[in-house]
This record gives C-alpha cells, sequence and structure tokens, in this order.
C-alpha cells in the first residue's frame, strides 16, 4: 500500500525483501531479494534510494544503523530501536510522564518474585521483542504461574503487566514532519479477536475529551522521540476512566487502514511524504468508516465469496496479494462507509458475517 501511493506519486521505489512473493516488492521499481542483515544488499539499497523507511519494527537495529550511514531513514533508528523492546518502550513512556498500566521488566528468574509483589492480578507476561498480534502473550496470577510462563517465553526478557478491566481499546495514527509539523487522524476504536485486531470503528465512540487527551498524548510521544514518519499509538481506555498508552508502532499500522478510503490523505501518501521531505496532507475525515480485517482462517474452504463484498456499493475491498493464506495471517481488509458510524458497523457486520462461516 507505500508502494503504490509513493508510485502514484511519481516516485520510484526500491524494496528490500527475502520473501521472492513479497506483494511490495511485485509492483515496485525494483525488489532486492535479500536478508534484512545483508551489508551488500543494504548498500545496494542506500546506493538506489534517496531516503529509506521500514515496513515493520522488526527490522535489525544495526541494519537502520547502517542504513543511516547512507541515507535518511525516517523514522531513525533510535525511535525504531525503542518500539523494537516493550522494556524500553514502556520506561521512555513513563520518563516521560506518560501513563501505561502498572507493570514490571523480568529480565531474569530472580526478577519475578520481587515484580509479584508491586502488582495486582490478573497479570499478563508478554515477550519483550518479536510479540505481535497476541503471540508471546500469557495470563498468569502467581510466581509459579508467572515462573513457568517464563521459561515457556524461552527465558528471554519479558514484561509483567496487570490486566486491566478496559472499557475500550482505542488509537491514534499521526503524521510528523522534519520540521516538527503534525497531523493527527481522527481516534479509532478497535475490537480484536484472539489478539488480533478484527474492526476498527472510525470516528470511536467515545466523548471529545477523552479523544483530544488520546491526540495530545500520542503527539507528546511523538515529539519526545522527536519523530519523523507515520507514528500508531495504542491505548487502554480502563473502566475507571484512565486513558493508558499500550504499545506503540513506527510505521503505518493495520487501525489506519480506513484512511485509505475515509480520509483525504491516507496513512501511506502521509508515510511517503514524511520520508521525502514534505508537509503532511490533510486528514479530514470524509465518512464514518468500519474497516473489517480478512485473515487467512476465511480461506480454509477455499476462495472466500468475493461478490458478497463487491456486491454491498459502499464497501471497498482491499487484497494484500500475499502468495499463501495462512490462519491468523492478514491477508486484507474491507472497509465499509455510510452517513453514521450506526450504518457502517451493520455493512460491516454482514459482510464479516457472510465472509467468516
Amino acid at each position: 500500500m507505500f508502494t503504490l501511493a509513493a508510485l502514484s506519486m511519481g516516485y520510484r521505489v526500491v524494496v528490500l525483501d527475502p520473501d521472492p512473493h513479497s506483494p511490495a516488492g511485485h509492483i515496485a521499481t525494483q525488489h532486492i531479494k535479500a536478508d534484512y542483515r545483508d551489508h551488500a544488499a543494504l548498500q545496494m539499497l542506500g546506493d538506489e534510494c534517496a531516503a529509506i523507511t521500514t515496513e515493520f519494527e522488526n527490522i535489525p537495529a544495526e541494519s537502520l544503523d547502517f542504513m543511516e550511514s547512507l541515507c535518511p531513514v525516517r523514522p531513525r533508528p533510535d525511535a525504531v530501536r525503542i518500539a523494537q523492546d516493550r522494556i524500553r518502550e514502556k520506561r521512555f513512556i513513563h520518563d516521560h510522564k506518560l501513563d501505561t498500566a502498572p507493570f514490571a521488566a523480568i529480565e531474569e528468574h530472580s526478577d519475578i518474585e520481587t515484580a509479584m509483589e508491586g502488582l495486582q492480578p490478573p497479570l499478563l507476561l508478554k515477550i519483550a521483542s518479536l510479540g505481535y498480534d497476541g503471540k508471546g502473550q500469557i495470563p498468569v496470577n502467581t510466581v509459579d504461574e508467572a515462573t513457568a510462563a517464563f521459561e515457556q517465553l524461552g527465558g528471554k526478557p519479558c514484561v509483567l503487566e496487570e490486566k486491566l478491566d478496559l472499557a475500550r481499546e482505542i488509537s491514534i495514527v499521526l503524521a510528523r514532519s522534519i520540521d516538527g509539523e503534525v497531523a493527527v487522524y481522527p481516534v479509532a476504536e478497535n475490537h480484536h479477536v484472539n489478539g488480533i485486531l478484527d474492526t476498527t470503528i472510525v470516528p470511536a465512540r467515545v466523548d471529545e475529551i477523552l479523544a483530544n487527551n488520546a491526540a495530545d498524548m500520542a503527539t507528546r510521544l511523538a515529539v519526545e522521540l522527536d519523530y519523523c514518519g507515520v507514528l500508531a499509538v495504542e491505548f487502554f481506555v480502563v473502566q475507571d476512566g484512565r486513558l493508558l498508552i499500550n504499545e506503540m508502532a513506527p510505521r503505518p499500522h493495520n487501525s489506519g487502514h480506513y484512511t485509505v478510503d475515509a480520509c483525504v490523505t491516507s496513512q501511506f501518501e502521509q508515510q511517503v511524504r514524511m520520508m521525502c521531505g514534505l508537509p503532511p496532507g490533510d486528514t479530514y475525515l470524509m465518512s464514518p468508516v468500519v474497516m473489517v480485517n480478512l485473515l487467512g482462517d476465511i480461506w480454509a474452504r477455499g476462495e472466500p465469496a468475493w461478490e458478497v463484498v463487491l456486491r454491498e456499493p459502499q464497501a471497498i475491498l482491499h487484497l494484500y496479494g500475499k502468495h499463501e493464506a495462512r490462519k491468523g495471517r492478514k491477508m486484507g481488509h474491507v472497509n465499509c462507509l455510510a452517513d453514521d458510524t450506526g450504518d457502517a458497523l451493520e455493512i460491516a457486520t454482514a459482510i464479516r458475517s457472510a465472509l467468516f462461516i
């Protein structure tokens, strides 16, 4: 989607991806099929490009550092490095006076008992790196359970976090330019199934004060990171009214896919603008929208019945061109637009029911 946006704006795009079936590589000007640690490939990318950005945050930090010696990398490696590790991320957020759920860092077995004394069960043990879409998270209530979970996660650094009684989960996607200009998209309300985003409702069903607070907190985080690029910040809205930062993603985000059809400027065009030193585009929401994620699960009985979507004039289908459908793999999404959120949600619910049989 970034590649499509960049090509439509007249840019050439070079993609470095080891996957020979890379959807972005398939339509890019050039596809370098190599490992993210391959210095010859990184050198080739740096020689070809005027600026570099990342599709996800798990690119090796040392590769980003090397790339930055060749040309601008936006967002900078330091910001990506913080987002790669939950311990670094949560400590950075706390150090800058922004709130998260109560947590403790677990770097070795001896940290567990002390951490449990300072937290109130129920708890979640989350692996610090390479965890996403609910992966690497285990619910625990006792020292013994936490110890077993830590071993199950390979004894790698983790975050032990209180599992709160949530009213909603929301997110903010924003863009910040090299000049520090910030453009914030409307607040998105997110619903997850098995730890994976299922639907996003925009505008979120929250009051204006909470929406403004979320936008302010996300903007403060971007400023403290000295960020340049598209940043997504996920929040917990607790039943008692507290607004807490859950995590951040230094890239366009699944909960921002609605912007492709419902906003003046998509999050992917925004990413192009930020890396190329342009001002941010308008984030105005032209229509209420509900985004439905399409996972590989719906291919279990063969090709899904796309006519269900295509017969609905207010639904827009996006398929990513991934080579293989797998359970839990994000294969596409549908944006459902309507005059009000309730109507958009009805369309989305009907489509979801028809496809997710």
